[in-house]
């Protein structure tokens, strides 16, 4: 493929991306999304530095912010990161690359969104004094597969099966993610683009939407309980387009200084950017880092971040851990702790 060829396939791949959001942002959507955890940060490293990753993306976490740049690890990883989040939620992100020299590199991905048991209230037991319980989630399992198409492009996607349940009632769908990654000929600033969670439709369904019906109540006589299924509206998947850029003002053998800026276009709200930097020292060992989260969005709940990371290499392996903070506006803080598997 030659680089006029590569350069209309990114032109096409933005343009298509921006427009169909677009269209659905003649009403506001904010809040009607489904599976809204495919929005949550993943990875303690991109976390720390707000989110700006689309142009970075150079670990196992890249199967979630930009399938494209996979093809540019050069080592089998094992990814791992928890999170605590609000409410006592936890957020869980486990995934695993393989390159695969002359054919590309092979990734597995699982996200997964859990929280404690509840009680069942009613209107009739507001309390839950019959000790009824539920629970509820959500995950999606992904596979990804990244290839170089030059020295200086990567493409790459990630096919994912998502579900959400609550009690005994579920959603369930397919979604796809697409990324692009290049890096220029001037000073080897990055340019990222990916397109998340672009697939069907969800619409709960379970034994909790089974209920009795009178279906004429003007009859005497007839069944009053009969079984039927309330339908629900079907919803759309968190779309989101991101462009990045990434740059290295700074780049020695002791010492690296890294500076990102994503753009975020979603179908489910407006238009923000995220910003971040990344200050590597002793030869890539230790790492600080920060950012902000939705810079220029109205009624913004994101804030700062802020983190750091250890790395050991030996010859065989090489290990790293990660911690992010995320601040918010009214809810508590968020800690993501991620740990890295190098071999």
């Amino acid at each position: 493929m030659n680089k006029l060829a590569l350069s209309k396939f990114s032109l096409w791949l933005i343009l298509a991306a921006w427009i169909v959001p677009a269209k659905s942002q003649e009403v506001t959507k904010v809040g009607t999304t489904a599976a809204k955890f495919l929005n949550i940060p993943v990875g303690a490293r991109a976390t720390a530095i707000g989110g700006a990753f689309a142009a970075i993306a150079n670990d196992a976490t890249a199967a979630y912010w930009n399938p494209g740049a996979l093809s540019r690890l050069d080592q089998n990883e094992l990814y791992f990161m928890h999170s605590n989040y609000f409410a006592d939620i936890n957020l869980e992100y486990l995934s695993a690359v393989f390159p695969w020299e002359g054919f590309g590199t092979i990734g597995l991905s699982l996200t997964s969104l859990n929280m404690a048991e509840m009680m069942v209230t009613t209107v009739d037991d507001p309390e839950g004094l019959s000790g009824a319980t539920f629970d509820a989630g959500s995950f999606a399992f992904g596979v990804s597969f990244s290839r170089s198409l030059t020295d200086r492009f990567s493409i790459g996607a990630t096919a994912k099966y998502i579900s959400e349940n609550i009690a005994k009632s579920k959603a369930t769908g397919m979604a796809i993610d697409i990324g692009t990654i290049f890096t220029t000929p001037f000073r080897d600033i990055r340019l990222g683009v990916s397109v998340s969670n672009f697939g069907q439709k969800l619409r709960i369904t379970g034994e909790d939407l089974l209920v009795q019906k009178d279906i004429d109540p003007s009859i005497n006589g007839n069944n009053e309980s009969i079984n039927a299924n309330l339908s629900t509206d079907r919803f759309d998947l968190p779309l989101t387009l991101r462009l990045g850029l990434a740059y290295d003002p700074v780049k020695t053998e002791n010492n690296r200084f890294t500076v990102a800026l994503d753009a975020l276009h979603p179908n489910d709200n407006s238009e923000s950017l995220n910003a971040g930097a990344e200050w590597a020292l002793l030869k890539e060992r230790f790492f600080l880092r920060g950012g902000y989260r939705n810079l220029f969005l109205e009624d913004n709940e994101n804030s700062y971040t802020a983190g750091f990371g250890l790395r050991y290499a030996s010859q065989a392996v090489t290990f790293r851990m990660d911690y992010a903070y995320a601040s918010l506006e009214r809810l508590q803080s968020i800690h993501q702790f991620g740990f890295s598997l190098l071999f």
